[in-house]
């Protein structure tokens, strides 16, 4: 009798504490500018709302338990493990509360919840893939380390259910500066390709190439997650990817070389040289070949050893053969298209994102009627140049990230929203 009671005691404190999970809208204090989209705020509330259901369900149920004659007779440890596992099932719950706290708790900070917002827009505008897929709301928050990272939509949360929103943790260093949109669109590009399962329809071509299994093949099969996601942010920001994935491995010279079988990413010298290269297959000029260049210059091969070198030699010869078979490609979710013309290059060839730099000087609120990852494209073009100082950069993104947070909360469309200080195409 006493070990009933004191279990029901517990189950029913339990129950007081799964009735305090609430929505976030009635928790987190923040401008309207800061705020998620109504689309992943709702998403996100679902999902907390049907672990609340869940586990008030198990815990009325093990009460009622608790007090029928199957519970009245049972010996006190099988009811002390049945509340134990509840016990568990609620913990697992308060983690996925954590993982949208963490995202969300960044919001009420001044001028950093704002930006966020703006990162969430152009997250947003760089997944999208009308005709294609769906794509599921985006959400952006900052943290220490060097790297990128995301938690895919419709992945396995912690403590079970799935993930209704792409979450995407960018590195406080690059807030806000030159690489912010390289790292967002790499990330961004791991959602698309999960979406049209890209990585295990290429994986499946490249087993059936001439020598698969020997050679360069069997890096390019290892690394290809991580390359598609270097695709899609050279397809969305033109060589502005390519020197923000330089900026984010430009490492001491020993982890620049460091080849690990198990890492799932290029080693860094090999990533950036394969970047350069589709950026030359996507969008001829020989900006690519300087860049490679620059690179090598900075990281020459003279030093390394032998075994190291004829890999790297075996690398680039076969980057050819990776890259038009990764434009080509063309799996069922394209719909017969082929990679390469799904991404539409033309919107990202140099001249015209320089022209489109030049419009934007005498006619400074253009930029703020364009699509964000086109505005961020141009952006990195411009500093490619030398047209864009890190300083007028720097400048330049907040208020664009300013006013696309405005232009969500206001629920606009773009455009109808008065940028303030438009005048900050400079390259002071």
């Amino acid at each position: 009798m006493a070990a009933r009671a004191l279990l029901a005691q517990e189950a029913r404190a339990l129950l007081t504490r799964v009735q305090r999970i609430e929505p976030f809208a009635l928790q987190e204090p923040m401008v309207p500018a800061a705020n998620v989209s109504p689309s992943a705020r709702a998403a996100i509330d679902r999902s907390l709302a049907q672990g609340r259901r869940e586990l008030l369900g198990r815990v009325q149920q093990f009460l009622r338990w608790l007090t029928s004659p199957r519970g009245r007779t049972a010996p006190p440890p099988v009811a002390r493990r049945r509340l134990a596992a509840l016990r568990l099932r609620f913990n697992a719950v308060l983690t996925r509360v954590d993982v949208f706290a963490d995202v969300l708790t960044q919001r009420s900070e001044h001028g950093t919840g704002v930006w966020l917002a703006g990162l969430d827009a152009a997250a947003a505008d760089g997944l999208a893939l009308p005709g294609y897929y769906d794509a599921p709301p985006a959400i952006c928050y900052l943290d220490r380390g060097m790297g990128a990272a995301i938690r895919r939509a419709r992945t396995r949360l912690p403590g079970g259910g799935d993930n209704p929103v792409a979450i995407v943790r960018i590195p406080r260093e690059r807030m806000i500066g030159s690489g912010v949109a390289a790292s967002l669109f790499h990330e961004v590009g791991h959602q698309a390709a999960a979406l049209l399962d890209l990585v295990a329809s290429l994986r499946a071509a490249i087993a059936t190439q001439p020598g698969a299994g020997t050679g360069a093949w069997v890096y390019w099969e290892r690394w290809i997650s991580e390359i598609l996601a270097d695709l899609w942010a050279l397809a969305r920001l033109g060589i502005g990817a390519t020197l923000g994935l330089m900026a984010v491995v430009s490492l001491p010279r020993p982890f620049v070389f460091r080849i690990e079988l198990d890492d799932p990413h290029p080693f860094p010298w090999i990533r950036v040289r394969l970047s350069c290269a589709l950026g030359q297959a996507l969008y001829p000029h020989p900006q690519w070949g300087r860049t490679a260049r620059l690179w090598k210059a900075l990281y020459p091969l003279d030093p390394l050893s032998t075994d190291k070198r004829q890999l790297i030699d075996r690398l680039q010869a076969g980057m050819p053969g990776l890259i038009r078979l990764m434009l080509g490609h063309r799996p069922a979710s394209l719909r017969g298209r082929a990679l390469g013309a799904v991404l539409e290059p033309d919107s990202r060839q140099p001249m015209r994102l320089r022209q489109l730099y030049h419009a934007w000087l005498d006619m400074p609120m253009q930029a703020y009627r364009t699509r964000p990852a086109l505005v961020l494209a141009v952006i990195g073009q411009a500093r490619a140049d030398g047209r864009l100082s890190p300083e007028g950069e720097g400048r330049l993104l907040g208020k664009l990230l300013r006013h696309w947070a405005l232009r969500g909360a206001n629920q606009q469309p773009a455009g109808c929203l008065v940028a303030a200080n438009s005048d900050v195409l400079t390259a002071s």
